[in-house]
């Protein structure tokens, strides 16, 4: 039987502006900057005798249905478009933590889309292939190819993507402990209360350019649901507050709807140190790492 060990990159938004008001399919409109990162979760797909239903597994353990599981349904909304029963085993191997706004679960679906794809001989472009992703979530079509890419739509339509944008910028991600922020909160939240969308040119004519110093890069950030998710979970406004009064951190926001705030630092050296200071002063989950 062929098995298959694919990464799953977790992502920032760099931009995120929701518009007020949903579409036909309960989404807000938004432009959404997304960045992959060097760290995520692992992903492996092994082929199971055939006609076997699909079996997912997770470590750590979540106490949720596989049915619900996103990389369960992409292996179904895939399945159903190309005429094949899914008899496959998925095992993921969680390195980024939950409700954290870091797209870990998209990207596990992602990548499973992509083992499919391999096993089953389907071009990853298939128009299909997109559907099924988009069944799944909004952000799982980017985590098919994860380049720097701004996406409009419900932030599931690529708008332009910034292959050039390769320049080393080291960050520092800081998840307090505890429960984290509920997309579906977050968004009732936003329709509550909200500040108006930024404008995402600035930050995309500075990633055409491909070159990128943090500095540039920490003062255009902005994310309009950065406020509802420090209002919803005080604990997020705290680490938001603490890491920008860091000497070391240049700029920083929440990334998604949170739990995550992330930190743009000068070097490697800068965003270990403040990662280790989080983890002092806040426990929960901190890590160094780099735009990929």
């Amino acid at each position: 039987m062929s098995r298959l060990v694919l990464p799953a990159p977790a992502k920032l938004n760099l931009h995120l502006g929701i518009h007020a008001g949903r579409d036909e399919r309960g989404y807000h409109r938004a432009d959404s900057l997304m960045v992959a990162l060097d760290v995520g979760d692992e992903v492996l797909v092994s082929e199971l005798p055939d006609a076997q239903a699909p079996v997912v597994a997770c470590e750590p353990p979540v106490d949720v249905p596989q049915e619900k599981n996103t990389a369960y349904r992409a292996t179904v909304a895939l399945g159903n478009r190309v005429g094949r029963v899914p008899s496959v085993r998925i095992d993921l191997r969680k390195g980024v933590p939950d409700q954290a706004g870091m797209g870990g679960s998209s990207s596990d679906a992602a990548s499973v889309l992509k083992a499919l794809c391999e096993l089953w001989g389907v071009d990853a472009e298939d128009a299909r292939v997109i559907e099924a992703a988009r069944e799944v979530g909004a952000d799982v079509p980017f985590f098919l190819d994860p380049v720097p890419t701004l996406l409009g739509g419900a932030g599931d339509v690529p708008v332009e993507k910034f292959p050039h944008f390769r320049a080393p910028v080291s960050v520092v991600l800081v998840r307090p402990k505890g429960p984290g922020v509920s997309t579906v909160a977050a968004y009732a939240a936003f329709d509550e209360e909200h500040e108006e969308a930024g404008d995402p040119e600035p930050l995309c004519a500075l990633l055409r350019t491909g070159e990128v110093s943090p500095d540039a890069l920490a003062g255009l950030l902005a994310n309009n649901l950065d406020p509802v998710a420090c209002r919803l979970l005080p604990a997020v406004g705290e680490v938001r507050t603490w890491l920008l009064q860091q000497p070391d951190v240049l700029g920083g926001q929440v990334t998604g709807s949170g739990s995550c705030v992330f930190g743009v630092c000068k070097d490697d050296v800068d965003a270990a140190r403040v990662a280790d200071a989080a983890q002092v002063r806040f426990g929960g989950w901190s890590r160094a790492a780099h735009i990929a």
